[in-house]
């Protein structure tokens, strides 16, 4: 039975700004000397700054533009590629009315009549949002301004301050991560963060910061980089040892769940109950087709014996059929795959094709179980799962060099057996490299070359389609190979009739851009008595046909975009302050490469 936490929002929050920043004091507040003095009050307060992902992470905005995604979406990174963001139309991430309601709390919270224990626990909490916050802002800018304290109006010094160099503001998070971990309670409310769930984001958080200080030259911080991996590995370590959680039995079980709230893998919940008017946006988003999984993606996932799909010669000719022959089970838990009945039909589904998409669609997220919207509607999405807690241990280690044959067994190995794969043997890992991941990857070298790659193949294909791509590629410095190309999809060899659905039927026709399809009742009909489904076939942009293909009538893989998009190192890891902030405070210095 599902547990649920209602959110009551309360007239005290104080996010009004002024100019979108932090030097107008709220309009609308209860003075804290009436409101600070309960526990109720405390809980109230702080259960409004939830802040965990739901259904949104199957539809993530910039995820839908990686080696992961085609979009035809309007997504940050893609403008970014082409040219289209500016200090004069910068994305209005430049935001802290959030940032000024954690820190009034922090200001007041204090004041209750409460124990030292049950304070600090609150307090833990809106320092464990505030750590979120400040990240997310590292993460786009770099250098910014820290603020401890909600900032008086009347305080122009503070309001137009310069920014505080990376490493003061990350010291600053991981005090306040520090206190949330030691402070925070294991036993909260169902759907909000505990003290699992706060070890568990310290440690994402530890190992973003040091992949990103190892990997981004330009910050010139490479010597700092392990302390925060030993952060990542000790907290992830904490939560291993603690013996509470532990692998789901079946992978796809996660993903279709109208109930996580018992489930051991799930760290952290997030539920819903479209009945009581609790909704996600169900399959819904992932049927509208505005974004479609990639073929680099597909290929990344091995046989089922272990071996690397793309050490097979032709792997890159192979077609949507036989490519998901015999491969990772998790791969059919995340594609919609030749065979898969998709209900209320009681015949295989066939793949929609379409300008500007893959060709592939996404299961992952996508319930199949009924067709009752209210159920569909209702599927809990893990914020937070062991599984990577399992990944973050084993890539600290990798990269502090401290891996073991053990560890990778008790981490990796554990996601490999649950998905009905053979171990990742560390030695056959590093005596042989994968090329493909080594391109993609260039800057991974040393001894654990080859064990790092497969890690990271295991969080890409683990974590597939559940956002958190976009962020790995961003801490490994790949943004060249990871965002510039144009995702790709299934191939064709050229026009003729093609089956989609592996039972040796064709489903499908491609036929050339001068040639017409002709009415339903003169269309060819196979085997099964079907009408075959028509697609004009052309070369990218051309306004005639259905369907791009790499050679134009010549066949390839379907393509969403031609050439490769230029992505601006290291610029285009960071984003542009808005120019109206930094011609008010003209303290504030653009990030790298930026005016």
């Amino acid at each position: 039975m599902k547990k649920y936490f209602t959110i009551i929002v309360v007239v005290v929050l104080v996010s009004s700004c002024k100019k979108g920043f932090l030097d107008r004091y709220p309009q609308t507040i209860i003075a804290p000397q009436l409101y600070f003095n309960t526990e109720s009050d405390l809980s109230l307060y702080i259960n409004g700054l939830l802040d965990q992902p739901g259904s949104s992470i199957y539809m993530n905005g910039n995820e839908q533009s990686t080696d992961d995604y085609a979009t035809t979406g309007n997504v940050t990174i893609k403008n970014l590629m082409s040219g289209n963001i500016s200090a004069q139309n910068a994305p209005p991430n430049w935001s802290w009315g959030r940032l000024r309601t954690i820190n009034y709390f922090l200001d007041n919270y204090a004041r209750a009549n409460v124990s030292d224990a049950v304070k600090n626990h609150y307090a833990g909490l809106a320092r464990y949002y505030r750590a979120k916050f400040y990240l997310d802002k590292v993460k786009n800018y770099s250098d910014v301004p820290w603020y401890s304290h909600a900032v008086s109006p009347s305080d122009s010094a503070m309001l137009y301050k310069a920014s505080d160099p990376r490493t003061v503001v990350v010291d600053s998070i991981f005090k306040d991560l520090d206190f949330a971990a030691a402070n925070v309670m294991e036993k909260v409310p169902a759907g909000t963060p505990g003290l699992w769930a706060v070890k568990a984001m310290y440690a994402r958080m530890a190992l973003f910061e040091g992949a990103y200080r190892k990997y981004h030259p330009e910050l010139n911080l490479q010597a700092t980089a392990a302390r925060f991996l030993q952060l990542a590995q000790q907290q992830a370590s904490d939560i291993i040892a603690s013996g509470k959680f532990s692998l789901t039995a079946k992978y796809s079980d996660l993903f279709n769940s109208d109930d996580l709230s018992s489930n051991k893998e799930v760290i952290l919940n997030t539920a819903y109950d479209a009945s009581k008017k609790i909704s996600s946006s169900g399959n819904f988003g992932i049927l509208d087709y505005e974004q479609s999984p990639s073929r680099d993606l597909v290929q990344t996932y091995l046989m089922k014996d272990g071996t690397r799909f793309t050490d097979n010669p032709n792997y890159k000719q192979l077609q949507f059929v036989d490519e998901f022959k015999n491969r990772d089970p998790r791969l059919y838990a995340t594609y919609m795959y030749p065979g898969l009945v998709v209900i209320p039909a009681t015949t295989p589904y066939v793949q929609k094709l379409s300008n500007n998409f893959t060709g592939y669609h996404q299961l992952k997220g996508f319930d199949n179980n009924s067709t009752d919207g209210t159920v569909i509607s209702s599927v809990d999405v893990a914020a937070i799962r062991y599984a990577e807690v399992l990944l973050t241990y084993a890539e600290a280690s990798a990269e502090l060099g401290t891996a073991t044959q053990a560890d990778i067994d008790k981490t990796i190995g554990l996601l490999r057996t649950r998905a009905g794969m053979p171990a990742l043997s560390m030695v056959v890992a590093n005596a042989n490299p994968d090329p493909v991941l080594m391109a993609k990857f260039p800057d991974v070298t040393g001894p654990n070359q080859g064990l790092i790659l497969e890690i990271r193949r295991e969080k890409r294909v683990e974590f597939a389609l559940e956002g958190q791509r976009y962020n790995d590629l961003l801490r490994w410095h790949a943004g060249t190979t990871g965002f510039a190309p144009y995702a790709q999809g299934l191939y064709f060899p050229g026009l003729g009739q093609f089956d989609l659905t592996g039972d040796g039927v064709p489903d499908i026709i491609l036929i050339g851009a001068s040639a017409s399809i002709p009415d339903d009742n003169n269309k060819i009909k196979n085997s099964l008595g079907k009408p075959l489904i028509y697609y004009k076939v052309g070369s990218f942009g051309d306004q005639n046909v259905t369907l791009y293909l790499q050679n134009g009538e010549n066949g390839g893989a379907t393509v969403t975009g031609t050439g490769t998009r230029t992505f601006m190192e290291p610029k285009y890891y960071y984003l542009p302050i808005p120019v109206l902030e930094t011609t008010q405070n003209p303290k504030l210095k653009q990030p790298f490469g930026w005016q």
